[in-house]
């Protein structure tokens, strides 16, 4: 405040008018509200250098410490994962007989952890570790329902651990155990009401000694470790196993059907779904993974259309089709159908959508998921710039004006290159960093149309 005076008094001698000297100050003041002091900052930078170091020389226990950082958020877990498995550290599945409350590090790799699992709360867990340090580990589902506490692990919280292939570890299948829980429950329920009451046999009262000899120990084992029946050995299509999988723990984990073009998927897609809420309501996005869930509904007046949800590694989005493109792509955007989709953004108070215009099925080659990964390899190392040729004497002089447009909305790393055919012979032009682009799909569509497909395809001349 006490700077206003000096600041107006400068702006008016440099010739500013009145009504910029107000909008500028009135600028400053809101910045203030937000800036930070030296020793803030400084603060921030400390933390900064921690959490890199920390991130460079422990990567797993970095990670592990980050993901149980955020085990209540939907979205972010599902988002680090897919760090984790770039950064090659394998999230493992949890484990009723391994896994701990938060994700622990095995090996170099991360065991989920049990707590972000839906339905099972911090008691659960506690209960299933209870049992587990006194009994050691888990056998079966009946030795399991027999020995944690049925009031702190209920019907849902179980069904949650099989989807998620936490009873994985004896050998059962998913499917399988889902269809003898509520005989495992009750049975297990039973054996503990009769331990509470202290009910037994007349086998337990005989102990190891008199009257019944070897026979009656004999037959006091057989009542102490009563058999069940076999758990069926019938297990889920392997769709079916990855949307339960995803139902209990918000990702696949055992494995990911766009695992295999991941690459080539990236390419085709201006961004992953996780940087979406970034992208202004009504811009127009060319986006890509697997459609998860589908429904149908009728409108008021009466036309049909299709919410649909489609995810990819980092994160999901809800797809709109309207009457029209629903009756055209309806046999495309099926659950389990990986597809790359264009349509504009819907970014308000309503939530994150996209509009779909134009939906197609993806499905490359094993030449393009090649070549996709190896571009993915180079750009690792520093992303490629992108090279324009132009012929000097076709362009007329608006094309710089469409050109610095295009650019300023597809701002990313890459150099732009522009290889300029003169009638002196071929020039080499860098445009400066205020001119860097992120190469998608969109951007290469843009400039085809401002400057004919060749020049965005062809391969530069030697110079």
């Amino acid at each position: 405040a006490k700077l206003e005076p000096m600041f107006r008094e400068g702006c008016a001698k440099n010739g500013v008018s009145p009504n910029v000297i107000d909008w500028l100050w009135a600028t400053n003041e809101k910045s203030a509200d937000y800036s930070f002091n030296k020793s803030h900052a400084a603060c921030y930078a400390l933390i900064a250098y921690r959490t890199a170091w920390l991130k460079a020389n422990y990567p797993a226990e970095y990670m592990a410490a980050l993901i149980s950082s955020v085990m209540d958020t939907k979205d972010k877990v599902p988002f680090f994962a897919a760090r984790c498995d770039e950064m090659g550290i394998e999230i493992l599945p949890p484990d009723v007989n391994l896994s701990d409350h938060e994700f622990v590090v095995v090996e170099g790799n991360i065991r989920f952890g049990l707590d972000a699992v839906k339905g099972v709360g911090y008691a659960a867990v506690e209960a299933i570790k209870n049992a587990r340090e006194e009994g050691g580990p888990f056998t079966s589902l009946w030795d399991f329902c027999e020995r944690v506490d049925p009031k702190a692990v209920n019907k849902r919280s179980i069904e949650a651990l099989i989807k998620c292939g936490a009873f994985g570890s004896t050998g059962a299948t998913r499917k399988g155990m889902l269809e003898v829980l509520e005989q495992a429950q009750s049975a297990g329920q039973k054996v503990q009401q009769d331990a509470e009451i202290g009910q037994g046999s007349i086998f337990d009262l005989m102990g190891g000694g008199g009257g019944g000899g070897a026979d009656a120990n004999g037959a006091a084992a057989a009542f102490a470790a009563p058999s069940h029946p076999p758990i069926p050995t019938e297990e889920f299509e392997q769709g079916e196993l990855l949307a339960h999988e995803k139902d209990a723990i918000g990702l696949f984990l055992s494995t990911h059907p766009l695992k295999e073009v991941r690459e080539a998927l990236h390419a085709a897609v201006d961004r992953p779904l996780s940087e979406l809420p970034k992208v202004k309501d009504g811009d127009w996005i060319t986006a890509g993974g697997i459609i998860t869930q589908a429904r149908k509904l009728k409108t008021r007046t009466g036309n049909t259309m299709m919410f649909a949800t489609i995810d990819d590694l980092e994160g999901s989005v809800e797809l709109i089709f309207f009457g029209s493109q629903l009756e055209e792509y309806e046999a495309v955007a099926c659950v389990d159908e990986i597809v790359v989709v264009r349509g504009r953004v819907g970014n308000d108070d309503r939530g994150l959508s996209i509009k779909v215009q134009t939906c197609e099925k993806f499905e490359p080659t094993k030449e393009e998921v090649e070549a996709a990964r190896a571009t993915a390899v180079l750009q690792a190392k520093g992303p490629e710039p992108l090279m324009l040729i132009l012929d000097a004497a076709n362009l007329p002089a608006s094309v710089i004006d469409e050109l610095k447009h295009v650019f300023g909305n597809h701002t990313g790393e890459s150099d732009v290159v522009l290889d300029i055919r003169t009638s002196q012979g071929p020039r080499q032009l860098k445009l400066g960093p205020d001119f860097r682009v992120a190469p998608t799909p969109s951007l290469r569509a843009e400039l085809a149309r401002i400057l004919g497909p060749a020049a965005v395809t062809a391969e530069p001349v030697a110079t």
